[in-house]
């Protein structure tokens, strides 16, 4: 077993060559492989099982996945920031899978319990259909609850313990990060294939308490994988989370905010940079000059003998105050992927609703999809498109723009907003051929929800992959971003961000189809998002998230012309090593 900080893993590399990184990696993807398919195939399921099984109505059991989805994403930020100050990634890792574990255990008796559910409701027209008592929610939400603690410590440093295992300083440490991240994504692929496919079967059709016994059981799986490997895994030491670093040039530049700035020989910029930083260092730049203040030295300010400040709420170097601006500079194109999240989350839920109230035959024998499974196909075509992206695109555009990505990072992103436009405007489309067919041909049966409409399910299929192709775009492009424009020791603080964009996506997806519900009621007690998708119009909630993704898109092209990439210069941004860097007034 090896404690080490930053510093130490960089030289354990001349001992152990490969950095124990072959020998932990197996343990690092066997636990990630089977907390991927015990929490996966219940997360998309859960939806089908509030409706059936606990006889929530449909809206509210979308507000609660969205809350709950929304939770589990924002608690990464709180993760992270434990993990980076006191526990470190194993023990956030292992605390986070035990609480995962249990969660899953305590899911798997709602079910399996009859008193633990309310009994099943008649499919008779008129049948008594009773709603969840006060103690048995009270029990699902303790799985909640637990399934939340270990999102929150397992998203946002699984990626990163596994690249702890290697030094990414070495030619073979290179190597094995590199196949790490393969494994890692192929797991995860597998994972959600597995998944959303057999999982979600054996739940919706065979027997609940089965269904999420088996996720369980991988969950166990997954936690004995991971403290196999304790005596092999390298842990590196927590070195404080970037919020505090981020929250001291705040404080310091806000404590100077009536300062300025001086040509005296009195007064100067604070440039210090420890020798052991694993940051590359970053040039000035004059975005947020009110930033600036926080590294101008007073007669106050004190300096230890080894050039550091001794108070770092008052005084910090202009490293720091560039590395916060490269935050700063991100959150705006943030707040546009936030609300791109918005599209993408409506396939996981209207989207199963739809599927639910279609013909969801295979058309091999009476074989029939499990609605939670259709995500399947957004998936495949994310999956089928990477590699042909990657292989044949990206060199063709490579000729074109002369650029070595083909297109920039956010030109990719912008490609996937213009995408999701579509998506919700076929959405739409399908849901109103959907409707129609439901309402003037002959029904397949009733489901707790309505009528089955005689339309395939197959018609959902067109939505989802453009779904799929847009996450393609520009999921794949914001998570390039996040790692390449945070500074180096705040990349899994970049990783959390991504987390936090589609917990408030969730929050607001809530918030939408809360107010469309009270907003669009009618005369007979109807809305666009009514119970039964026949006697709504679920197409008109499309159109209408298709023109929010659309003011999103002019809104992203605006800040997209106006970001500056980390590290690059232009006419307006003068950038100067900030060895040399000495402003007066008349550069404010």
């Amino acid at each position: 077993m090896a404690t080490l900080n930053e510093n130490e893993k960089a030289t354990t590399i001349k001992e152990e060559p490969n950095y124990r990184g072959v020998r932990a990696m197996p343990f690092v993807i066997g636990n990630e492989a089977f907390e991927k398919l015990g929490t996966i195939g219940t997360s998309a399921n859960l939806l089908v099982y509030l409706t059936t099984v606990f006889n929530m109505k449909s809206i509210t059991a979308t507000n609660i996945i969205y809350v709950f989805n929304g939770t589990c994403n924002f608690g990464t930020l709180f993760g992270a920031f434990l993990c980076d100050t006191y526990f470190g990634r194993y023990k956030t890792l292992g605390f986070a899978s035990i609480s995962s574990l249990l969660g899953m255990l305590v899911l798997t008796l709602t079910a399996a319990i009859s008193t633990l559910h309310p009994p099943e409701c008649g499919k008779e027209a008129g049948s008594i259909c009773s709603g969840p008592t006060a103690f048995q929610l009270v029990f699902l939400f303790s799985s909640f609850v637990l399934l939340i603690i270990g999102a929150s410590g397992i998203r946002p440093c699984n990626l990163a313990f596994g690249a702890d295992q290697f030094n990414p300083n070495t030619e073979s440490g290179r190597k094995g990060i590199n196949s790490f991240f393969n494994w890692y994504y192929f797991t995860f692929t597998f994972a959600m294939m597995i998944s959303i496919t057999i999982i979600v079967y054996v739940q919706s059709d065979v027997n609940w308490g089965i269904g999420l016994g088996i996720p369980a059981f991988l969950m166990f799986l997954s936690c004995a994988f991971f403290f196999i490997g304790t005596r092999i895994y390298v842990k590196v030491k927590p070195e404080g989370s970037p919020l505090t670093s981020i929250a001291q040039v705040v404080v310091a530049a806000i404590k100077k905010r009536k300062l300025e700035f001086p040509d005296q020989p009195c007064l100067s910029m604070y440039t210090y940079m420890p020798a052991n930083s694993i940051n590359s260092k970053l040039p000035f730049t004059e975005q947020f000059r009110f930033l600036d203040k926080a590294a101008l030295i007073t007669k106050e300010d004190e300096i230890n003998s080894d050039g550091s400040a001794v108070d770092s709420w008052r005084l910090c170097s202009m490293q720091r105050v560039e590395e916060v601006k490269c935050i700063v500079r991100v959150l705006p194109i943030w707040l546009a992927g936030t609300i791109y999240y918005i599209a993408l989350v409506q396939q996981h839920t209207f989207g199963v609703f739809q599927a639910l109230q279609s013909d969801r035959h295979s058309g091999i024998g009476r074989f029939e999809i499990p609605a939670a499974s259709y995500t399947v196909f957004q998936m495949l075509c994310l999956t089928i498109w990477i590699p042909i992206y990657d292989r044949l695109v990206v060199p063709f555009l490579r000729k074109i723009t002369k650029k070595e990505t083909g297109i920039t990072i956010l030109q990719k992103v912008g490609i996937g907003l213009v995408i999701s436009v579509f998506a919700m405007l076929v959405s739409g489309l399908v849901e109103k051929e959907r409707r129609t067919v439901a309402l003037t041909k002959p029904t397949l049966g009733l489901t707790r929800k309505g009528a089955i409409s005689s339309l395939s399910g197959y018609w959902l299929v067109p939505q989802l992959a453009i779904v799929g192709l847009s996450e393609a775009f520009t999921i794949v492009g914001l998570v390039e971003f996040y790692y390449k424009q945070f500074p180096e020791n705040m990349r899994s603080f970049g990783g959390s961000f991504s987390a936090c964009g589609f917990a408030i996506s969730s929050y607001l997806s809530s918030f939408l189809i809360t107010v469309v519900h009270r907003i669009t009621r009618n005369s007979a007690g109807e809305n666009w998002l009514a119970e039964d998708l026949n006697k709504g119009r679920l197409e008109y909630y499309y159109y209408f998230i298709a023109v929010l993704e659309l003011l999103n898109l002019g809104y992203f092209l605006v800040v997209a012309r106006w970001y500056r990439y980390k590290g690059t210069a232009d006419n307006n941004d003068h950038e100067v090593a900030m060895e040399n860097l000495k402003p007066n007034k008349s550069a404010v």
